[in-house]
């Protein structure tokens, strides 16, 4: 079975921390040990795993992707967004994650973050538990 979430940004570039919501959906499977795949189908946002504890930590990702890549450059795609699929291919659109005895085995510091690069946005991420 295939699950979805709604992730509705609020700003162009944000990070939504999504792992309450991952892991009340491998609650509901029901899968005690396998892997849980997060994939985002859109061509402007992505997933990551990091740091949740400190906010500091996602404003600073922000502020460093927003150097390596800024939004105004000599671009050609004409839509105006390059820089956000640029940041999007660098986040990644998904994350495989280990399942055991019930549990994402996250770090104890580890969150999963929907990344948005050209919002605001309603966007969606699906879920796919599989049993291992």
């Amino acid at each position: 079975m295939v699950y979805e979430i709604e992730v509705p940004s609020k700003s162009h570039t944000q990070f939504i921390d999504i792992t309450f919501k991952i892991r009340e959906i491998v609650n509901k499977s029901g899968i005690v040990n396998g892997i849980c795949c997060v994939y985002v189908p859109h061509t402007t946002a992505g997933v990551t795993i990091n740091e949740n504890a400190d906010p500091d930590v996602v404003d600073d990702m922000i502020m460093e992707l927003n150097k390596v890549v800024p939004f105004e450059d000599r671009y050609k795609h004409m839509e105006g967004n390059s820089a956000a699929h640029i940041k999007a291919s660098l986040m990644g659109l998904s994350k495989n994650i280990i399942i055991n005895e019930g549990q994402l085995m996250l770090g104890t510091w580890q969150g999963i973050y929907f990344t948005e690069f050209d919002g605001p946005r309603h966007r969606k991420v699906y879920i796919k538990i599989i049993k291992g």
